[in-house]
């Protein structure tokens, strides 16, 4: 892929520079110091500890690296300190945010995420954090193994291309570096189908100046995978359907620069490859940079393609503007070195808001792209997995995972209290219900039996003489006076049986 010749343009190494493979290769013998010329000797350990006294800015750049930024944004304090309260409420409750207020998140997302709590939302964002759940030990698993000698020389000599002028990657060997590297090789590991491009080394190195490493590796697996899947694998195919749907969706955007282009035989992929796959930290001014990623990280790849649209039509947008690329070469120039004002972080930060591209269209036109690619080329040779538009799409595909409902006890015994095993009776329990059982019979045995009726014929001999006279009255059935016993019998039986059944169970 093409490199930029800016302020994170390659710089050859300096002489006995070379790194070996490994983690501990990384820092300098002692005689290494002498042998490095002045550029990589910018960084050494004295420097990076502040004794020479280097000044930076409030990105980690040292001061000048990066030219004239011009203005930038500065939020009043006030303002900050509301801002970083309603994150931090949103992140203590994000699933309950994302699931029911995500144009709340995206609007927020678009004002700016605060610098403090920048790393914590792009986990969130991206859905990095889950996927770290979802792996615990993972990366450590990686981070120890030895890895693919093939990969690891190349992700050495890029190194040190990386933001030579920021003060994580200044010192060759620091800890920026051995982080940097760390997390490429963890990718290779990872997916060793695809392997390590040199697009990832810049996106992975602005993750590590906002994480920790562990946490970049699965920002960076989700950049890979989810909002740009296919992008970094050997064929670049991803890159290149892409590259059309963005000239596609120019012609409707503006027409003028679409007929330039086109008149001048320009592909695509000569001017946005880099735009895209570094998601454009290699072009813009830095404070641009990290807004165009808040809200990457929440709405998607259509955050880039809205960037190089907006790029295109205020570089070569106007007949004005077209007068200084009558050819091939300066109109390459003039994409190459874009005005600083159309990249200034306010003017390009409501630009890109405004510009009306949905995923809906990128879809639509990437259908209609894959369809003249295979009539024209064949089948795609890499499968990349679908694209996640956002934050939202990537959260509703991967959610996080659910910690199991505990029992709490609503009787609590003191501590060292020994319980009896399910279903077994202690000793006490089982001596109570014999003893219970036996008084609930000795009380069935000492039932009195059942009265005579009333209406019964009264014996001779107990009638008084003032006793009236009994009339012939109605006989009793027959064997009614059995069936009361045995009713009564009956229902001493079925008391014991449900007292039985009670005992038991208590």
């Amino acid at each position: 892929m093409a490199k930029s010749r800016g302020e994170n343009g390659p710089r050859s190494p300096g002489p006995g520079g070379s790194l070996s493979g490994t983690r501990e290769s990384l820092v300098p013998g002692p005689d290494a110091a002498s042998a490095t010329d002045e550029l990589s000797s910018l960084g050494s350990d004295s420097e990076a500890n502040g004794f020479a006294e280097r000044r930076t800015d409030k990105f980690g750049f040292l001061v000048g690296a990066q030219g004239d930024p011009g203005a930038l944004e500065e939020v009043p304090l006030e303002v900050l300190r509301q801002r970083e309260s309603k994150w931090l409420d949103m992140l203590n409750s994000w699933d309950k945010w994302m699931a029911k207020k995500h144009k709340k998140i995206r609007l927020r997302c678009q004002k700016g995420i605060p610098p403090s709590l920048r790393g914590r939302a792009w986990q969130y964002l991206s859905g990095g954090k889950v996927k770290l759940q979802q792996n615990p030990g993972k990366f450590d698993e990686l981070d120890l193994s030895p890895g693919d000698p093939k990969w690891l020389d190349v992700i050495e000599r890029d190194l040190h291309r990386q933001f030579p002028f920021h003060e994580m990657f200044v010192s060759r060997g620091g800890h920026g570096q051995q982080d940097l590297f760390r997390v490429l090789k963890a990718y290779t590991l990872y997916r060793p189908e695809e392997g390590y491009c040199q697009a990832q080394a810049p996106v992975a190195a602005v993750l590590l100046m906002h994480m920790p490493a562990e946490q970049a590796f699965w920002c960076l697996v989700q950049i890979c995978e989810k909002y740009l899947p296919g992008y970094y694998s050997e064929k670049l195919e991803a890159i290149q359907l892409d590259g059309e749907i963005l000239f596609s969706l120019l012609h409707k955007v503006s027409p003028v620069a679409y007929k330039h282009l086109s008149k001048q035989k320009i592909d695509p992929i000569l001017y946005m490859t880099e735009w895209f796959m570094c998601a454009f930290s290699r072009t813009l001014p830095w404070s641009s940079v990290l807004r165009v990623w808040d809200m990457f990280f929440c709405e998607g790849v259509k955050i880039l393609f809205r960037v190089g649209l907006v790029l295109l039509k205020h570089s070569l947008g106007s007949s004005e503007k077209l007068k200084a690329c009558q050819g091939q070469y300066e109109t390459m120039e003039r994409l190459r070195s874009l005005n600083p004002k159309i990249m200034q972080e306010t003017f390009l930060v409501q630009e890109v808001i405004e510009l009306p591209v949905t995923e809906r269209q990128i879809e639509r036109e990437h259908l209609i792209q894959l369809r003249k690619w295979k009539d024209t080329r064949g089948e795609l040779q890499y499968q990349s997995p679908p694209r996640l538009h956002g934050a939202k799409a990537i959260s509703e595909a991967e959610p996080a995972p659910w910690k199991a409902l505990e029992p709490s006890p609503s009787i609590r015994l003191p501590p060292g209290t020994q319980l009896p095993a399910v279903g077994t009776k202690s000793r006490q329990q089982k001596q109570a219900e014999k003893a219970h059982q036996k008084a609930m019979k000795e009380k069935a045995k000492k039932q009195p039996p059942p009265q005579p009726s009333p209406s019964a014929p009264s014996q001779a001999g107990g009638a008084g003489p003032e006793a009236p006279p009994q009339g012939p009255g109605p006989k009793a059935a027959p064997g009614a006076e059995d069936t009361d016993t045995k009713d009564s019998r009956h229902h001493s039986k079925e008391s014991l049986t449900s007292q039985e059944s009670e005992d038991t169970y208590l």
